[in-house]
């Protein structure tokens, strides 16, 4: 509301305007995935409370690029941008970027994205531990030929996952080849369908997914041949996104602590703000395993 009283021109209220900091950037993928607006609700609400409003970029295929975003918060003279998965997620995209906001002295947070050599503080969940609690639960009830389905390669969020669900597979269940067992696929229920129907094929008995759509993609395949989740197949999401207690079966998971996450970014940005000295460092934040439905005893 507030940003588009300004792109319209009106003048602010005066009580907006005394509690006004400044503004600042807030810049997403995209809001399908439940996991997004979940960082966004509380992000925004912690910036209010420090007098700042915040200007959600949210980007869409074929839209506008989070460069042209970062271009058009510059203009408007934003006092910080949190990245919520960005191109700092991305190994094959350019970081200078990032250097460059730096070097201009703007205050700068990334969320589940680590760039190397980049002086700016860094909040994440701790992926590989999230893919070693998914298949130390499936180990426990039995399961050994257990796939794992995630998303492209060269996100690193998803390269921790990998290095996380091999450990655990050669220590927890003796595969002697977990990449046998791993599909990569797109961030979507239709990208985690086709990897079920893939991993199916290789007689898998439990899923680990890097995504509750996924997920609930992988549920959708299993059924569609004829086998029952969790009788014949159990699935793990990954987020615990909103209402994945309420699917069928409720979704096994393991939960993000966005609203710890997006307090600390929030306060990590605020700090730099103020000048106040921050460790320019990744904040490994630990997932939690939640059991409900999708898994059982193989």
């Amino acid at each position: 509301m507030l940003t588009a009283l300004d792109v319209l021109g009106y003048e602010r209220p005066a009580q907006l305007r005394a509690r006004t900091a400044g503004l600042v950037g807030l810049v997403v993928p995209e809001l399908h995935n439940p996991i997004f607006p979940a960082f966004v609700q509380v992000i925004e609400t912690e910036l209010t409370q420090f007098g700042f409003t915040p200007v959600l970029c949210t980007q869409a295929p074929g839209g506008i690029t989070e460069d042209e975003y970062v271009e058009e918060l510059l203009d408007r003279g934003v006092s910080g941008i949190v990245f919520v998965s960005g191109l700092h997620a991305d190994t094959t995209a350019d970081p200078a970027r990032y250097h460059d906001l730096i070097a201009r002295r703007l205050p700068i947070v990334l969320v589940n994205g680590y760039v190397a050599g980049l002086e700016a503080p860094t909040i994440s969940t701790d992926d590989a531990a999230a893919a070693e609690l998914a298949v130390g639960h499936l180990v426990a009830l039995g399961h050994r030929r257990i796939g794992l389905i995630a998303g492209p390669r060269r996100f690193t969020p998803v390269q921790r996952k990998l290095a996380g669900f091999r450990q655990a597979m050669t220590a927890l269940a003796g595969a002697a080849d977990p990449d046998e067992l791993v599909e990569l696929s797109l961030f979507s229920v239709e990208g985690g369908a086709l990897a079920a129907k893939r991993l199916l094929a290789k007689d898998v008995t439990a899923l680990v997914c890097a995504s509750d759509l996924m997920a609930l993609g992988a549920v959708g395949a299993i059924r569609d041949a004829g086998l029952a989740v969790p009788g014949k197949v159990s699935v793990v999401g990954y987020d615990d996104s909103t209402l994945m207690a309420f699917t069928d079966p409720p979704l096994t998971t393991v939960r993000q602590p966005v609203h710890a996450m997006g307090l600390a970014a929030v306060r990590a940005l605020v700090d730099q703000i103020k000048s106040e000295p921050i460790p320019n460092a990744e904040f490994l934040f630990r997932p939690e395993l939640v059991v409900r439905g999708s898994t059982a005893p193989v």
